[in-house]
């Protein structure tokens, strides 16, 4: 297999540290990048020699581009680009603050939105690359208390499927990842709370127990499974735009494109009746 430059952000833990140590099992040349190089270091130690660990908040523009200045200096391309920062948000939407949902957006679509704007001029100049979007299966769709994580996975979604079309022309791929629930730990460190109103007890409350209880309870699919089920994605002539990860991603994905289809279907007639008599 042809070896790649792959560069991860969010590389510290969950999926960005398994996709950096599957990367470096298959002998890829791997840049990690995290706000706090120092948590980088385990991963660094594992293959000096293939790994770059670089200090790069995905919200500071000129450490994403000090970040690709290095990484094009040294290995000349990036064939693979993970966008994988960001952090989870629970809480109805009146209890969660502008300031709130802002900072859900920078991060989760801004600011990977600037990674990617960053590397398009590489990518065009080299006519290939693949472009990584870790979304989540509630990037299709969305349930009580998941309202403003899921409008940053919506947007990053809508914002990717565009650029889908646009870099075809380039030779340059996007895929768009849709994760369930995996056992990563993500539920609990990665996800912040919004101040509780009781008026959303029975809506959110479980919701809340369930982010809070699934790390230690071990809910979800295999992390150490998902770097290669993404690597066959990128390894086939016939890339999806979508890839949902994870039996609970596909069934949910599934039924609510199918409630999709019926409510259409349903409305048609409704639906088509405003054109000019």
């Amino acid at each position: 297999m042809e070896k790649k430059v792959w560069f991860i952000t969010g590389a510290s833990s969950g999926f960005g540290k398994a996709l950096a140590e599957y990367g470096i099992q298959q002998g890829h040349q791997v840049i990690i990048s995290a706000r706090r190089i120092e948590i980088l270091k385990s991963i660094k130690e594992l293959a000096p020699n293939q790994v770059e660990a670089i200090q790069m908040d995905v919200n500071q523009k000129e450490q994403i581009e000090s970040a690709l200045n290095l990484t094009i200096k040294k290995f000349g391309r990036v064939d693979v680009l993970f966008n994988n920062a960001g952090y989870g948000m629970v809480g109805a939407i009146e209890e969660t603050s502008l300031e709130d949902l802002r900072a859900q957006f920078e991060t989760n679509f801004f600011g990977a939105v600037q990674v990617i704007q960053s590397f398009l001029p590489q990518f065009r100049k080299q006519k290939s690359g693949t472009i990584v979007n870790i979304s989540s299966s509630v990037g299709q769709f969305s349930m009580p208390g998941f309202g403003p994580y899921s409008a940053s996975k919506f947007a990053l979604e809508g914002i990717s499927e565009a650029l889908a079309g646009e870099m075809a022309a380039f030779g340059v791929r996007v895929l768009i990842v849709e994760p369930g629930a995996f056992h990563t730990g993500f539920a609990g460190s990665a996800f912040k709370h919004t101040p509780v109103m009781e008026e959303y007890h029975d809506s959110v409350g479980g919701v809340r127990e369930f982010v809070k209880n699934a790390a230690e309870q071990g809910v979800g699919s295999d992390p150490n499974k998902l770097p290669f089920a993404i690597d066959q994605a990128l390894q086939s002539e016939n890339m999806p735009l979508r890839l949902q990860l994870g039996e609970d991603a596909v069934e949910t994905v599934r039924a609510h494109s199918i409630q999709l289809l019926e409510d259409m279907k349903e409305w048609e007639d409704v639906s088509k009746n405003v054109k000019f008599d």
